[in-house]
């Protein structure tokens, strides 16, 4: 059986000599015969972390970006540095200006960086727009916009597309990236600014009510209230998910609930953490999901 095995490239800890921590996000996928590089961080650690992990940038197969916040995005530039043309993976809303409101009722710019944009624009005709669910491979998915169906899930914090804070960011590029395991599917998450549990409800549709097996992620609940975070929790077991590894913007209280509650199956998600799974093809009607 093949094996599909998950690489942390980039997050806000690493616990061993030589990697590099930053606040972002970033995983290496190698499913099959694939190499699937799924957001880039900010931008500063990725090509150290790379390459004391061993992990080929410039032999990636495709990029995915989760959505188009800095910490995201930032490194898309090395990434794509002495690689062949590959697809970019985002959804249009990714390219739009980001802004988040400070305490002091200031602004600040929190999109693409100016970088990224200059990578995109280069390779424009390698663009893969994502609006809906989207087959990257033989055996990975991306979801595209996720619908927001539940009540306590919000995009978690104060996000705007104007830097005097006045028409909201809905985030609808927030996107994540699935496939299948023999155990269930396998849920890689940015920042889950839809919800996770959003997320996780969508997936579930769009694989005929596969269980879910792993989780892995920024959850964005670092901003979340007792209320939500107890609805996410008790959600997360209802589904009976067997792997779960809280990461980046989950938050502390969050990450530390999360242990508490569901100490079997949480794991850790630091630069450098490795999780294999036992592949399997994409369902063979992938091409008619909606």
């Amino acid at each position: 059986m093949n094996k599909a095995r998950i690489t942390v490239l980039v997050e806000n800890t690493a616990e061993s000599a030589g990697l590099l921590a930053e606040h972002g996000l970033s995983f290496w996928i190698e499913a099959g015969s694939q190499r699937i590089l799924f957001d880039t961080g900010q931008g500063a650690v990725l090509v150290n972390n790379a390459y004391r992990l061993g992990i080929p940038l410039s032999r990636a197969d495709a990029i995915v970006l989760s959505h188009g916040h800095y910490d995201h995005t930032g490194g898309l530039a090395d990434a794509l540095r002495g690689n062949r043309p590959i697809p970019i993976y985002a959804h249009p809303a990714a390219r739009k200006p980001k802004y988040a409101r400070n305490k002091d009722g200031t602004s600040r710019e929190i999109g693409m960086p100016s970088s990224c944009e200059q990578a995109i624009q280069q390779r424009r005709d390698q663009w893969v727009p994502t609006e809906r669910p989207t087959v990257v491979s033989d055996v990975l998915m991306v979801t595209g916009a996720v619908p927001r169906t539940t009540e306590f899930e919000d995009t978690g914090g104060p996000f705007y597309l104007d830097p005097q804070c006045r028409v909201p960011d809905p985030i609808t590029d927030d996107q994540a990236v699935f496939f299948q395991s023999a155990q269930g599917t396998v849920v890689l998450l940015g920042c889950a600014h839809a919800g996770i549990i959003n997320t996780l409800h969508y997936v579930r549709r769009l694989t005929a009510d596969r269980p879910i097996h792993a989780v892995l992620g920024g959850m964005h609940l670092v901003n979340a209230s007792l209320e939500r975070l107890k609805s996410t929790i008790r959600e997360l077991r209802d589904m009976k998910v067997g792997c779960l590894g809280p990461a980046h913007c989950t938050g502390r209280a969050a990450t530390a609930a999360s242990w508490d509650t569901m100490p079997d199956q949480c794991i850790p998600c630091h630069v450098g953490t490795q999780v294999e799974f036992d592949l399997l093809p994409l369902p063979t009607k992938r091409d008619s999901v909606r």
